[in-house]
């Protein structure tokens, strides 16, 4: 009989049960396993390989290439790049290598027009903004104001986000055209300085950081509790960002969320759709190491709950309906 191999991390007898109920064999989480998992990193392709050996002199270390999946590299765990300059300069972020195979296996080619349905925290986004270029659109959505902001930040930082728009809005419920912009028919505006448009007005400008009153008193509300970070289904998709190139300048906001009828789906519809759901179990051994840090309980109540495990079992039967 062949000697089970204990881990040395302190794992919950809930979670060995469920290992063992799905065949998979505990001693992966230990911490010889989770000092030896590699982390990866993607190399914006604009940039192609210039920064590597610079980047690797800088964290005194080899990037290995992964010979499966573009622009990205694999370094040691305990290898960290935030201070880098290629981190800080836009050219290089992290991502895991199962986040950019979900996005190859899209097929994205320039001129698609893109739906990503869960779009925090960004990475995925970031790639499919590096693969589409100057072409297409790129339309982001997530039901969590706070996480999509994330998005907004990535995208600004790695310069990818001219093409692009965000919406907070339900995914199961999301509706709204992709916005087809020709070179000839662009209606972005050249002022810099242009503030976002309110309701009240005919027409978005060129998007800005910069918030309106009422925008600064409904970040207020939000902030008091007053409106849930979680938008409901009913509630309209609300733009939080768009790109000079995105198509939305000059546009109505009843144009902007105009949509799509059984009659202009097959004109107006997206290329592409990618739905990354929350997973029912997020098995990996880096997003497991965290609960001997956060607490086993935690993984009980966020992971292994029954009740918790239902719902998003139910979520994920609805998003792959759609």
């Amino acid at each position: 009989m062949e000697e089970e191999i204990v881990p040395t991390l302190p794992l919950p007898e809930a979670f060995l049960n469920f290992l063992n109920e799905n065949g998979l064999d505990s001693s992966i989480y230990s911490s010889t396993t989770t000092n030896t998992t590699p982390r990866y990193i993607r190399v914006k392709p604009s940039e192609g390989e210039a920064h590597i050996p610079e980047l690797e002199a800088e964290i005194n270390c080899k990037l290995d290439k992964v010979d499966w999946l573009p622009n990205f590299y694999s370094i040691p765990p305990h290898i960290q790049i935030a201070s880098t300059n290629s981190y800080r300069q836009g050219n290089v972020y992290g991502m895991d290598a199962a986040s950019g195979a979900a996005v190859l296996a899209l097929n994205v080619v320039p001129g698609d027009h893109v739906l990503d349905l869960c779009a925090a925290p960004g990475a995925k986004l970031c790639m499919l903004a590096d693969l589409l270029g100057s072409s297409g659109s790129l339309t982001g959505v997530d039901i969590a104001k706070h996480r999509l902001a994330a998005c907004r930040t990535m995208l600004q930082k790695y310069s990818l986000s001219d093409h692009c728009r965000l919406f907070v809005a339900d995914g199961t419920s999301f509706s709204l055209v992709p916005l087809r912009v020709s070179e000839s028919g662009n209606k972005s505006l050249k002022s810099t300085d242009a503030l976002l448009c309110e309701d009240t007005m005919d027409t978005y400008k060129e998007w800005t950081s910069k918030r309106s009153w009422k925008e600064r008193k409904r970040a207020q509300k939000e902030r008091n509790g007053i409106t849930s970070q979680i938008v409901l289904k009913s509630h309209e998709p609300e733009l939080i960002f768009y790109g000079r190139q995105s198509g939305v300048v000059g546009l109505s906001k009843r144009e902007i969320l105009q949509a799509a009828s059984g009659n202009d789906l097959s004109d107006a519809g997206y290329d592409k759709v990618l739905v990354d759901a929350e997973c029912t179990h997020d098995g990996s051994i880096k997003h497991i190491q965290k609960f001997d840090q956060w607490g086993w309980k935690t993984l009980q109540r966020r992971v292994l709950d029954a009740e918790r495990t239902d719902t998003l079992a139910n979520l994920q039967a609805t998003s792959a309906s759609l």
